[in-house]
């Protein structure tokens, strides 16, 4: 019996989401591999994927029957904005209809010198029953998610723009986390340097809806990195 949206997105609650993404200069990047990754997720207990590309998502699709956070990472010219930055990435990743699609919901301005606020309503007025997650950089971006209308508020920009350059989501025992949980509405998705069990246990138990690690379980390269650099420094 198929399970409706609602209660996909119930499953993901205090569960760990793993992202399955390889962009075109890594070594695993391929639809096929990526689909036997979300495999591999699952059966060691994820209940969620997050993935980048409709290609990708649609060969996870036939792989697992979990939900997905689908995005497209593009560049522009005129936009520092790179994870789903526009229409034309809506539309895509429209047409695999993951259960919810992410995309920057930082300050900087979206292509077409866009603001988050001008996209968003948008995209709520083409597709107003698709659920939507932000991904904020800073506890001022989350607030302004949540009161725009965002269904999801995540921290996975946090450390990767310009003002949020000196943070780090885990440092002050997730500092930034606690205090967007304490001002926001929505579920809130933990994701960025979630690096070990203990803090996804911590993340969790910190009131976060789900959480997502990604590089620590799909980047075999970034794993390997993190012991061979111990060697390096003998």
């Amino acid at each position: 019996m198929n399970r409706t949206i609602e209660d996909r997105i119930k499953s993901l609650e205090g569960q760990l989401i793993v992202s399955c993404q390889a962009l075109p200069d890594e070594p695993l990047h391929s639809s096929f591999i990526m689909g036997r990754m979300a495999a591999a997720a699952q059966e060691g207990g994820a209940c969620g994927i997050r993935a980048n590309t409709i290609e990708d998502i649609s060969e996870i699709q036939k792989n697992v029957d979990l939900p997905i956070i689908g995005i497209v990472k593009r560049d522009y010219d005129d936009s520092n904005v790179y994870i789903t930055p526009s229409m034309k990435e809506i539309d895509e990743l429209m047409e695999v209809k993951p259960e919810i699609i992410a995309m920057d919901a930082t300050v900087s301005k979206r292509p077409g010198n866009k603001s988050l606020d001008e996209f968003f309503k948008e995209v709520k007025s083409k597709y107003p029953d698709q659920l939507f997650m932000a991904d904020c950089s800073t506890v001022s971006e989350a607030v302004h998610a949540d009161e725009i209308g965002f269904d999801f508020i995540g921290t996975t920009m946090v450390g990767y723009t310009r003002q949020s350059e000196n943070d780090k989501i885990d440092e002050g025992d997730f500092a930034i986390l606690r205090e967007i949980l304490s001002k926001v509405n929505k579920r809130v998705i933990a994701e960025g340097n979630i690096d070990t069990p203990e803090k996804l246990k911590r993340v969790i138990d910190l009131g976060a809806y789900c959480a997502v690690i990604g590089s620590i379980i799909t980047r075999p390269q970034f794993i390997t990195k993190r012991f061979t650099q111990v060697l390096e420094k003998h």
